[in-house]
């Protein structure tokens, strides 16, 4: 008996981690040597990338002219700066063993900032080895060097610094990794509920003001030449993807897959989910109904009323929120790809424990899920895998963070939470 309360000390107790992640982290770098050095690289969009930065770098500047081998160039231009440096580095992208180091040391690094989100949540150590053991990332960073990479990495670095309230460097974080792939869009409206509860609104509205002059100045090289010809390519939201290389609708026909009532139908899911979250969770902080928030933000509320809303914003209701609403953009998301994985792989142990499930149902969940994006091509059943896990997770979180506040003080939820947090 003694052993096996050992044992659940060891799984549940969040101390733990202190020093389980160093020991996690050790292995993962003698993991990524290991793939790196034995496992084939695989080209799919690497030549491309450094082909349209070549032309970048050859003083092109009109974004609809730049190509690459899979065709235009339809990515922000920060993923055009990030490339840039890296074709530099690799001798105009012909070292891949430079690149895949490089791709290593930054898949450490950003997991030792996603356990430190992990640990200022106070998650149980059983949920850490989840966050090394996925194939898929492994390969969507070391063999594959997806842009989806860098893109992750600004979310978390964003959501690390949230957590520690230094808001002016999370918003340009996520602002940058909106410009590296506009995926991260998808985080938008949690982050929006976040800092209109954390901050007053002239510095909320200061702070999406930041984010909108980052995306102008990472577009300045491009905008005095074709304006719209930039905006049309890096945010290219009328963008029509292949039925063949969808994961997530397989199971769906080509031609129900292809449908506008099908486009119809999840845009509207999007927004339903969005509304539902942020009426009864995202806000929960506010301990007001939606009209009553819009309405309050344009009524200066008392210093004291606005700091214990503020108190609210903890750690976990912003890692709850963000990685909320990427999994809801992903669930409603018309297709995804392989490298998507990026933004779930790292957030789904977290969804699947706010989810409350059971330890052995959250590990069941998570390895349903890896097999699912472990299958190529992809098929009706891993697919529907694939969707079926992105809808537990999605609901999950949201019935599990149905107490949130409601037990004691909310100001209290993460104990190092106190008020030399308050600004």
């Amino acid at each position: 008996m003694e052993y096996y309360s050992k044992a659940l000390d060891l799984a549940y107790n969040p101390t733990h981690a202190r020093w389980l992640s160093p020991l996690l982290l050790g292995a993962e770098s003698c993991l990524c040597a290991f793939i790196i050095f034995r496992i084939p690289y695989t080209e799919i969009d690497w030549e491309a990338y450094m082909q349209q930065v070549s032309q970048y770098l050859d003083g092109e500047r009109d974004y609809t002219l730049i190509k690459g081998g899979t065709g235009p160039l339809v990515y922000p231009a920060a993923h055009v700066f990030i490339y840039s440096i890296l074709y530099k580095l690799t001798e105009g992208g012909k070292n891949i063993l430079i690149a895949q180091a490089i791709f290593a040391w930054l898949y450490l690094a950003i997991l030792t900032l996603v356990m430190a989100c992990y640990r200022m949540v106070k998650a149980p150590p059983y949920l850490f080895p989840l966050l090394v053991l996925s194939k898929r990332l492994h390969s969507v960073f070391l063999l594959r060097l997806f842009n989806d990479c860098f893109a992750v990495g600004f979310l978390f670095i964003a959501i690390y610094a949230y957590q520690h309230r230094v808001w002016t460097v999370g918003s340009v974080a996520y602002s940058f990794g909106v410009g590296t792939k506009m995926s991260l869009l998808l985080a938008a409206p949690a982050i929006g509920t976040i800092l209109l509860q954390a901050l007053p609104f002239k510095r909320a509205v200061n702070a999406a003001f930041l984010m909108a002059q980052v995306q102008l100045t990472i577009a300045f090289p491009f905008l005095p030449v074709n304006p719209l010809g930039y905006i049309s390519r890096a945010f290219e939201f009328s963008r029509q993807f292949l039925y063949k290389w969808t994961v997530n609708w397989r199971f769906l026909d080509e031609e129900t897959f292809l449908s506008r009532e099908f486009a119809i139908a999840l845009l509207a899911a999007h927004l339903g989910f969005l509304l539902l979250f942020t009426t009864t969770r995202w806000l929960k902080p506010s301990r007001q109904s939606l009209p009553g928030f819009i309405m309050g933000l344009w009524e200066s509320r008392p210093l004291l009323m606005h700091q214990q809303i503020s108190l609210r914003v903890t750690p976990t209701h912003i890692m709850t929120s963000v990685l909320s609403a990427m999994a809801i953009g992903l669930l409603c998301a018309r297709s995804l790809h392989y490298q998507f994985y990026a933004y779930l792989a790292w957030s789904t142990p977290f969804l699947l424990w706010k989810s409350n499930l059971h330890p052995i149902a959250t590990y069941t969940v998570w390895a349903v899920q890896e097999w699912a994006w472990n299958v190529y091509p992809s098929t009706n059943v891993s697919s529907a895998a694939v969707v079926g896990c992105l809808l537990i997770q999605v609901l999950g979180v949201w019935w599990g963070a149905a107490k949130d506040f409601s037990e004691k003080d909310p100001s209290t939820d993460d104990e190092h939470w106190g008020h030399n947090h308050v600004e």
